[in-house]
């Protein structure tokens, strides 16, 4: 293994920052540093050395603990939410221009360890790696101090947009924004929409809309355009959950080669 280079976060700053103190720092730096860093720190080839810095897995467990704390908040906030209002409002309070914000607000950027290239493409301002810096400390305390821990540092760092929450937006978001966000968060372009078939009288009539993204297009129905572009983002939206699980799926399977 390579030796480290001299960039150790500012540690003592980044707990004060989280109101939270690490029993095991390691954790904490972990949860900070990029895999590209990690690659850049260890010896060619080795995988399971990198895997054992960055901080990929503690942003897959963080991504669970953030779920299970932000469902049962507003479970208990709004009992009487039906199962899609709450499942809308997890949505946005998960999403990446959510965490990302939040992770701007912790300034957590300048705490990331980049490896060169990461940091010179301006790895501190995406969107992408700044949601999942938050997720990978989310994991980090609640691996070092349980779910009591957790609750309490989302709670802080959410604070504004768990107040923001309520069924009305909730009720008024809809699979198009769903959409639209989970593409811009991923950096991609925006969906496009067209109408390609209407039939039925004019009194019951059924549009078919096509949605396309950069990799792929899937049609909807509804007796509105609203509702047939609704029924397209949908579908996209299950498509793309469906090759996620199949990449993760695939990747695991690669892993354990």
């Amino acid at each position: 293994m390579k030796e480290f280079e001299n960039t150790a976060p500012d540690l003592d700053h980044l707990e004060s920052i989280l109101g939270y103190k690490f029993i095991d720092r390691v954790l904490l730096e972990r949860a900070v540093t990029h895999r590209s860093w990690a690659h850049e720190n260890v010896a060619p080839g080795d995988e399971e050395g990198a895997r054992k810095l960055h901080n990929e897995s503690l942003e897959f467990l963080g991504d669970s603990v953030l779920g299970l704390v932000v469902a049962n908040y507003l479970c208990e906030s709004y009992p009487a939410g039906s199962e899609g209002e709450l499942s809308r409002m997890k949505h946005r309070l998960v999403s990446a221009p959510t965490l990302a914000k939040a992770s701007r607000a912790l300034d957590l950027g300048q705490f990331l360890r980049f490896g060169r290239g990461e940091e010179k493409s301006g790895g501190r301002q995406k969107n992408a790696l700044l949601a999942d810096v938050f997720e990978a400390v989310t994991g980090a305390i609640f691996r070092d101090g349980g779910l009591v821990a957790a609750t309490a540092f989302v709670a802080h760092a959410l604070q504004d947009e768990l107040q923001c929450a309520d069924p009305l937006a909730a009720a008024q978001a809809d699979y198009k924004t769903m959409l639209q966000e989970k593409l811009q968060a991923e950096r991609r372009h925006a969906p496009r929409y067209s109408v390609i078939e209407t039939e039925g009288p004019p009194h019951r009539r059924t549009f078919h809309v096509e949605v396309s993204w950069d990799n792929g297009s899937i049609q909807g129905a509804g007796h509105s355009i609203k509702s047939a572009e609704a029924a397209a983002a949908k579908a996209a939206l299950q498509i793309m959950q469906m090759e996620e699980a199949e990449d993760s799926s695939l990747g695991q399977s690669e892993s354990a080669v």
